[in-house]
């Protein structure tokens, strides 16, 4: 039996509460989590200080190198975890059972993540613009230009509340570390080895255990690490948005509402980019917030919902150990029965047709003795004020929605990824000024390829540092 300790600061720590961690399909535990308290993350937040103060005993350039080497040891090394060791089949083997991800998703998420590891000197470069990084090392120095400037950090640890839905959310904290911000992670309950092998594959690249802490336990420990971390992550529905729409010092993930809009110029050859749709819906399994829930066209709608649900309508559950399985289970009881149900209120709706039944045999819900699976959804709305033409699910589901071109930004709402296909330089132009436009592609980008050398959501330079005037005074004439 596997059995983790919460780690406080680079020290284990055994407690008398233990979750189990269980696989999704048998029941079996796969392993024990000792289980943290508020007031446990509470008393050691007071030392939360020394964490940056250990990463600050190395350069920004020395951290990069270490990010470097904890890429390779994440990706093939055998690491600690518990009272035992982990290979890199174990841990997406343990991942996959107890998430109920896709073996061959697990390894893709893996392979993200060293990706990001491995580049996070280019990252940061496009992130700062070039900032020369001993300023922020420093808290001073002069620009490229001979300007005198000054950052300073925000917080000497983040926090991180995180999901079990997709472990590729881990890579947007990967930079804490060489911007010299120590790392307090809570974990999703039943994803744990993500944060878990990070933590030993940065510490066997020589970056100190003493700027992690990692809390694994109830909803109050979340709580917790977002009220006395300065700056927090934390992954959620839209409720959790919203809820801390208005403190500036959580960035709250939600869902993307990620679209693909199809200028009048192109749309008349939707046909040339079929497969940049169906795949926008269907990478991941549908699980992330870059994955595309809505096509938006002033024409051709019917014609590309059906397309699209002749390609995905037929995906049937395969088990996460098939190397071609596509959808990821449902691990919490009800919830996909919930998100079924909604679906079906809103194909009630006139202006709403679900074009996948036809091309699907069985029923969209799939349900087991202890998970559940939602088929590939592809509804057809030809009135985009109606309340399915912006809806997102976690699993495979796409709204096509007829609206005017010139109706589109008005009417598409907050949209994480915008894919706009279009040669149109007007419409570009109002594109590019959508505040409600996070990520902005012009052309034929699928909405789930993510450039690491963009900001995701904001850029965590701003939300970790910040600009201040800084004067010094000249040496005194001798």
């Amino acid at each position: 039996m596997i059995d983790i300790p919460v780690i406080r600061w680079g020290k284990p720590y055994e407690s008398l509460e233990k979750a189990d961690v269980v696989h999704f399909e048998t029941g079996e535990v796969m392993a024990q989590m000792h289980q943290a308290n508020a007031g446990l993350v509470k008393m050691d937040m007071r030392k939360s200080a020394k964490a940056r103060e250990a990463l600050r005993a190395f350069t920004p350039e020395e951290l990069i190198a270490m990010c470097a080497k904890a890429a390779d040891l994440f990706l093939e090394a055998e690491l600690p975890l518990g009272n035992g060791t982990q290979t890199p089949d174990q841990f997406c083997e343990i991942q996959s059972a107890t998430t109920g991800l896709p073996l061959n998703m697990a390894k893709g998420n893996m392979g993200k993540i060293a990706f990001v590891l491995k580049n996070m000197g280019a990252t940061l470069d496009a992130l700062t613009r070039g900032l020369p990084l001993e300023i922020l090392h420093k808290g001073y120095g002069m620009e490229s230009r001979g300007v005198m400037v000054s950052y300073q950090s925000t917080t000497d640890t983040i926090g991180l509340v995180l999901p079990s839905n997709s472990p590729g959310v881990h890579t947007l904290w990967l930079p804490a570390i060489p911007l010299q911000v120590g790392l307090v992670l809570k974990p999703g309950s039943s994803e744990p080895w993500t944060p878990y092998r990070m933590y030993e594959a940065f510490a066997a690249a020589g970056v100190p255990r003493e700027a992690f802490c990692l809390y694994p336990g109830p909803h109050d420990v979340g709580n917790a690490v977002l009220e006395k971390c300065e700056r927090a992550m934390i992954f959620g529905g839209a409720a959790t948005v919203e809820k801390y729409a208005g403190d500036s010092r959580v960035q709250a993930h939600g869902p993307g509402f990620s679209k693909i809009l199809l200028g009048d110029d192109v749309v008349d050859r939707w046909e040339d980019y079929l497969d940049l749709m169906v795949n926008s819906v269907l990478i991941n399994g549908g699980r992330s917030c870059i994955n595309c829930s809505g096509i938006w066209a002033s024409r051709h709608t019917e014609e590309i919902a059906d397309a699209i649900a002749k390609k995905l309508g037929p995906i049937q559950a395969l088990p996460t150990t098939d190397p071609d399985a596509a959808l990821a289970a449902f691990t919490m009881e009800g919830a996909a029965e919930a998100m079924n149900n909604m679906i079906e209120d809103g194909c009630k709706s006139p202006a709403v047709t679900e074009v996948t039944a036809k091309y699907r045999e069985g029923d969209r819900l799939i349900q087991k003795e202890r998970c559940d699976y939602l088929r590939p959804t592809v509804l057809h709305v030809s009135d985009c004020d109606d309340e399915m033409a912006n809806t997102e699910f976690m699993f495979p589901f796409v709204s096509v929605t007829q609206c005017p071109q010139d109706q589109m930004l008005k009417k598409i709402g907050p949209t994480l990824v915008g894919t706009a296909i279009t040669e149109d330089e007007a419409w570009t132009r109002q594109l590019v000024d959508a505040r409600h436009i996070d990520r902005l592609n012009v052309g034929p980008v699928p909405t789930y390829a993510l450039n690491w050398l963009q900001p995701h959501e904001g850029n965590i330079i701003d939300f970790l540092y910040r600009n201040r005037a800084f004067q010094n005074s000249p040496p005194p004439a001798h």
